[in-house]
């Protein structure tokens, strides 16, 4: 893998079922080497799909918690801990150069899985500062993707930017042990366009496609409307957006 090392890479993690934090897998063993392989940053930026809010927020606090924001888990996951430290400097300079929107602090949330799932294989030791900044759900497509070219400064402040979330979120209509079920076949066709729209560089298919098949794979019961309900989708352009400005 090559690389500018004067500037820090921007992933973007499909985090998948919480209990690959735990797990032994493909994508838990990946993770890990990607840390072993990357330019070890001066601290992350998270963008989760997980923490949706009505103002942009980002965590300001010294020590943020871990949160175990799901259920039905083994109780191992619940046991489960990334005392990372946060960075107010990062929070800080974060408010400072982003002027085209106001973000407020926030001292009440922490680390939630789709940021820590992962972090503790790609970086176990929990000793590099970690920041989320949180999805607006009053906001459309748009709006996430300007904010998302306005973070590209952080990649030459040694910060690595990291979007969790997951291409496919319709968690009621899919099918694990039916492989040919048309609501999978209909997802996996989702996935490989939104993937070829980021490797083609055809960054407008990401936030403006009105395919029933897009509404159908990011569908959540509890948001009425497919635009603010996309949150998974959302951290895919921000990872990107960061990459390419």
């Amino acid at each position: 893998m090559e690389y500018d090392k004067t500037v820090m890479p921007v992933l973007f993690i499909g985090h998948g079922t919480p209990t690959n934090a735990i797990e032994d897998n493909l994508f838990s063993r990946e993770w890990k080497r990607m840390g072993e392989i990357l330019p070890c940053p001066k601290a992350i930026l998270c963008i989760s799909a997980h923490w949706e809010t009505e103002v942009p927020m980002v965590t300001a606090m010294d020590k943020p918690k871990t949160i175990h924001d799901f259920g039905g888990f083994p109780e191992e996951l619940y046991r489960q801990q990334y005392p990372a430290p946060g960075s107010p400097r990062l929070t800080d300079m974060l408010r400072d150069k982003v002027k085209m929107y106001e973000i407020e602090k926030d001292y009440r949330w922490g680390l939630d899985h789709g940021t820590w799932s992962f972090l503790k294989h790609m970086y176990p030791d929990a000793d590099i500062p970690v920041v989320q900044l949180s999805i607006d759900y009053s906001q459309d497509m748009q709006y996430h993707y300007n904010l998302g070219k306005e973070l590209s400064f952080l990649r030459r402040k040694g910060v690595l930017i990291a979007g969790s979330g997951n291409m496919v979120h319709n968690l009621r209509l899919a099918h694990p042990n039916e492989p040919l079920h048309l609501c999978n076949v209909d997802f996996l066709q989702v996935q490989y366009s939104s993937k070829n729209q980021v490797i083609e560089n055809l960054w407008q298919g990401l936030y403006q496609t009105e395919s029933p098949k897009y509404s159908l794979a990011y569908h959540q019961a509890k948001h009425k409307n497919f635009l603010y309900n996309q949150q998974h989708k959302i951290t895919v352009e921000f990872a990107y957006l960061s990459y390419h400005f």
